[in-house]
């Protein structure tokens, strides 16, 4: 049996033992990556359950799951040292939740590969499927879920997400921001119906006040987890905004996605993050010269018809992150004919998951995106999206600075 760090009220490995541990120049170098692994119950349908995190839980008990046993063999292939998954149904329970689908498909070798192995791991609440008293999709009823629930979801936990290391996670340093409320942020896009004319100026609010006051922002969470990576810390800042898609002309789902994508962005810094409190009332933002990398699906193109101008700009044009290193693939530059497709990280055409170091403490070796061309006999790995995800595995190689 695997020993794993339990992330809820579990201690960290022994002090003296980290005091002691030594480590290598090879150790300083840190391959990151994110992955929508569409592992979220409806995408099990053919089980003929009913929508819960039980449908995961029984996927990940078989280890016989072929699309499951297809996103392992991905995950072996690139071999991160730390993974975000996304749309990993959340599973308090660990032991039948993450550990499982380490113990049953990623310490298992697929197809001839050397197992991978992730002693650390976090998973936390998300507010997707968070049942609300509120009417929020205005459709004339409050139904709890789906629409209702503060994150659109069918029963808590789906889309969640889950982070994999092969570094400490240090417990008592994490921040998660699933409790923020969406007004509590200056200037906010409040979503407004607009008036018969098709101005938003007279137009409606599309929550009222009591629903506007109690809205959280994030759809699913945002988190800072913070890694030790050779005696130094890097702040992994995951999350997954909401599609800016299925709403109308008011774009609440849109104006959402921008403020999600820029709560992260302010959080960046102290002098734009100072407004920012995390799940436990504690305001919080990043300390000038931090090491982080930003990893999530964050449902924002940054080019071709997809794109929505200045949402993603928020990130890949600050001034304190490295976007310099575009992850591309065969497989992506295969899959349209828009010149820019190479950098596509989804089938249905778009940059929509992203890897994103700090320009301070890093140094970017390499960068990609795992969609095989459709020569390569790998290709049966993202085939369509039964094969694996509708989402492809980005990565990128760092090597940490001697900045302090």
């Amino acid at each position: 049996m695997k020993i794993r760090a339990l992330f809820f009220a579990t201690p960290l490995i022994p002090a003296l033992w980290v005091s002691t541990l030594a480590y290598s120049k090879e150790e300083q170098m840190l391959k990151v990556a994110t992955f929508n692994v569409s592992m979220e119950a409806t995408n099990y349908k053919a089980l003929g359950m009913k929508p819960s995190d039980k449908v995961l839980q029984h996927v990940l008990s078989t280890g016989e799951y072929p699309q499951v046993k297809n996103i392992a063999e991905i995950i072996q292939r690139v071999n991160p040292d730390i993974l975000l998954l996304n749309e990993f149904d959340y599973i308090a329970d660990k032991r039948i939740g993450i550990e499982a689908f380490m113990e049953n498909y990623l310490n298992v070798s697929q197809q001839g590969l050397e197992p991978v192995d992730y002693p650390y791991t976090y998973v936390a609440p998300v507010n997707t499927g968070e049942p609300t008293t509120f009417d929020l999709d205005n459709n004339g009823k409050a139904e709890g879920f789906g629409g209702d629930a503060y994150g659109f979801g069918l029963y808590p936990g789906q889309y969640g997400m889950a982070l994999l290391s092969k570094y400490p996670i240090d417990v008592d340093g994490i921040r998660t921001f699933q409790t923020f409320k969406w007004h509590h942020m200056p200037h906010p896009q409040v979503p407004i119906i607009p008036d018969e004319s098709g101005s938003t100026d007279k137009g409606k609010p599309w929550y009222d006040v009591e629903e506007w006051a109690a809205l959280r922002l994030s759809s699913k969470s945002h988190w800072d987890v913070p890694v030790k990576v050779a005696g130094k810390t890097v702040h992994i800042l995951a999350m997954h905004p909401t599609p800016p898609n299925f709403d109308g002309n008011e774009d609440r789902n849109g104006k959402r996605n921008f403020d999600e994508i820029r709560l992260m962005a302010d959080y960046l810094s102290p002098d734009k993050g100072a407004y920012i409190y995390d799940d436990r009332g504690e305001k919080v933002s990043l300390e000038t010269n931090t090491r982080f990398v930003l990893l999530g699906d964050f449902n924002a193109a940054d080019i071709g018809n997809k794109h929505r101008e200045g949402v993603i700009e928020q990130l890949t044009e600050h001034p304190l992150v490295n976007n310099d290193i575009i992850p591309t693939s065969a497989g992506g530059a295969g899959a349209s004919g828009a010149k820019f497709s190479n950098r596509f990280t989804a089938y249905w055409g778009a940059r929509a998951d992203y890897v994103l170091p700090s320009r301070f403490g890093f140094d970017v070796n390499d960068a990609g995106v795992f969609w095989p061309a459709k020569t390569s006999d790998l290709y049966r790995l993202v085939r369509d999206r039964a094969a694996s995800s509708d989402h492809r595995l980005v990565w990128i190689s760092l090597s940490l600075t001697e900045d302090n």
